[in-house]
């Protein structure tokens, strides 16, 4: 219905800017005629080539005799004092008025530009600032009916187009306990108030992206059947001052007015990072908005029935006053799912997906240590969209596990051309990676190595745990970086050069190392002190946090970690070198069928003959228990 007042308003604006450029035409445009001198006018006159002139307004206009069959040229000569011309050339040309040689002249009396035009220049750039403002202050308008105002809570009210309840929710069993408790409250508030229980004022959800925060969120509400007010974080902050508290303020009085009711606030990092914080401090448009929320929370208003929710993956920037009893009680950790938790969470987005016979959760489950609840759900779509993509009526095995290597590496990229000195690069790169890692005895199995490029990989080394283990041993992490550096090692024994295929390899040993000795305290030499958090740096907390240590103790830890890589690169030489003979054999594989499967490897350095046909991806996935994939990545 607001269709025709904006098709009106868009005809005044023209027909207005119509006028103002013929008004404009109309003050600034002329003939554009050449101007001379006075001098030159004069002379014009004593030469007798004035056939008639005119003179108004300050401006004398000449027309010269020309030819009869052409127009005659004019002049204009800018006069400001008739009268000197009158004294100086009447003579002249009322001689040759007589004469015939000027045929007609007239002295305009002079006229009084009008008012309205006088003050139009002036007037003009007024209104159209008046016409701009009016358009978009409207538009302001037609956006505040439509429920956008500058002081209104942008709020989503329910938990969405679909109702969602805690069976939509798996992978989290001990986290859904954790919130039937608030459900209890808001179905059954009567029976905690009459043994003077008080029902938590906010729940903090904290976890890694995509393990499901805003889902759970959403389930709560659908359980407890109550009002659902959602807001991300950064819709509180504003460009002008005030905004975000006004917007605070209002969210706690529509949640009142539908008590019971949950407020859910995503990414609340946004709006509740500590206060102080950066260079310059002060008391900023975030910091009234934090303000105004910690008071809503838990100040001198009371809020019955409402239950404050949040979601953040960064729990380590917000306020301390944020995170007190009284304001956010409970913090509940939402971590990556284990493997049945990867089970439950891919048959609940399976349920509208067709999939082949032959497609068993568990073993996808145990292939994708590491995912979140949003990354098997982009798994099972990668999947579907591969078996249209190959006219498949079905989803297969083989669509689920293209889709879990695309998610891993990226897509393959057979048709890049590649010179052979790289391929012979790439081959010896990952069999060093998977002959050191297949003789150490902590590192996990080989699963599939391959030199067909994905992603930024030119090659990739696949290894799967076999135990679900929550520790790595210091002996573990020293293997892994031997393993790690298998790459490195075998481009130098084999072609006695080196090459930047191995830089990734490098950093995540080095990595591991600097962990090990400032970290974990596993240094025999350093000590059991830890000279490192593990925290990712934050500007507004910690641009004046020293070192906690000395140059001294700065310079051990570097010599120290030097120490471990030296170690562990002299072991893995040990290592390729006693079995130089089954490095070239895997690479020569390699080379010939671009990808070899763990059946393949384990025969391989067996001594035993390679069987000409790889197993798929799952067939040696299917008895293993549970623990994150390892993917080697050669970034050459």
């Amino acid at each position: 219905m607001n269709n025709p007042p904006k098709r009106i308003n868009l005809v005044i604006y023209l027909i207005v800017l119509g006028l103002a450029i013929l008004l404009l035409s109309g003050l600034f445009s002329g003939e554009d005629l050449p101007e001379v001198s006075y001098a030159e006018m004069r002379e014009l006159f004593l030469q007798e080539q004035v056939r008639s002139f005119e003179w108004e307004d300050g401006v004398l206009t000449l027309e010269l005799h020309g030819d009869k069959e052409t127009e005659s040229p004019r002049v204009i000569h800018l006069l400001a004092d008739v009268e000197m011309f009158r004294d100086d050339l009447s003579s002249t040309y009322e001689r040759q008025l007589r004469e015939g040689i000027i045929e007609d002249y007239n002295f305009v009396p002079v006229k009084g530009t009008p008012w309205y035009l006088l003050i139009l220049p002036y007037l003009l750039p007024i209104l159209l600032l008046g016409a701009f403002m009016y358009f978009f202050l409207g538009r302001a308008n037609n956006n505040a009916a439509a429920g956008v105002k500058f002081g209104k809570a942008n709020l989503r009210v329910g938990s969405g187009e679909k109702k969602v309840t805690f069976a939509d929710v798996a992978g989290v069993e001990e986290e859904k306990q954790e919130l039937e408790e608030i459900v209890d409250f808001l179905r059954n508030p009567k029976k905690y108030q009459a043994i003077g229980a008080r029902i938590p004022k906010g729940v903090l959800l904290v976890g890694p992206p995509g393990t499901g925060k805003t889902l759970i969120a959403r389930a709560v509400a659908g359980e407890a059947d109550v009002q659902f007010l959602s807001i991300s974080g950064s819709d509180f902050v504003e460009l002008y001052v005030g905004v975000g508290a006004s917007r605070v303020r209002d969210l706690f009085e529509q949640a009142k007015k539908g008590a019971p009711s949950i407020v859910f606030i995503d990414e609340i990092d946004a709006v509740g990072r500590r206060r102080g914080a950066g260079l310059g401090g002060g008391n900023d448009e975030r910091e009234q908005t934090l303000n105004q929320l910690l008071v809503e929370m838990d100040g001198f208003g009371t809020n019955e029935g409402v239950i404050v929710m949040a979601a953040t993956n960064r729990q380590d920037i917000l306020d301390p006053a944020l995170m007190r009893p009284g304001r956010f009680d409970r913090q509940i950790y939402i971590n990556p799912p284990d493997v049945q938790g990867r089970e439950a969470i891919l048959k609940v987005h399976a349920k509208e997906k067709l999939l082949a016979d032959d497609v068993d959760f568990k073993v996808i489950a145990h292939a994708t240590g590491g995912f979140t609840g949003a990354d098997l759900a982009n798994l099972l779509n990668e999947a579907a969209l591969y078996a249209a993509k190959h006219n498949s009526p079905v989803i297969t095995m083989q669509a689920l596990e293209e889709s879990i290597l695309k998610i891993i590496a990226g897509p393959e990229k057979r048709s890049h051309v590649r010179l052979e000195r790289d391929r012979r690069i790439t081959a010896y790169h990952e069999a060093g990676h998977a002959v050191a890692m297949h003789v150490l005895p902590t590192q996990d199995p080989v699963h599939s190595i391959t030199i067909v490029p994905r992603g930024n990989a030119l090659g990739m080394t696949i290894s799967l745990p076999e135990e679900d283990t929550d520790h790595m041993t210091r002996n573990e992490m020293r293997e892994k970086i031997v393993g790690l550096l298998g790459g490195r090692v075998a481009e130098k024994l084999v072609f006695d050069d080196i090459s930047t295929g191995a830089s990734n390899d490098i950093q995540r040993a080095s990595r591991l190392a600097r962990d090990m000795i400032a970290r974990y305290g596993m240094s025999e030499r350093i000590g059991t002190v830890a000279f490192d958090d593990g925290d990712e740096i934050f500007v507004g907390r910690d641009y004046e946090r020293t070192k906690a240590y000395s140059e001294h103790t700065g310079g051990e830890i570097d010599a120290e970690m030097k120490r471990v890589i030296d170690e562990a690169y002299k072991r893995c030489e040990d290592i390729l070198t006693e079995n130089r003979s089954k490095l070239d054999e895997v690479a020569a594989f390699l080379l010939e069928h671009e990808t070899m499967s763990r059946k393949q490897f384990e025969a391989c350095m067996n001594g035993e003959a390679i069987p000409e046909t790889a197993e798929g991806f799952f067939e040696t996935v299917e008895s293993a228990p549970e623990a994150p994939a390892d993917a080697e990545a050669s970034n050459q």
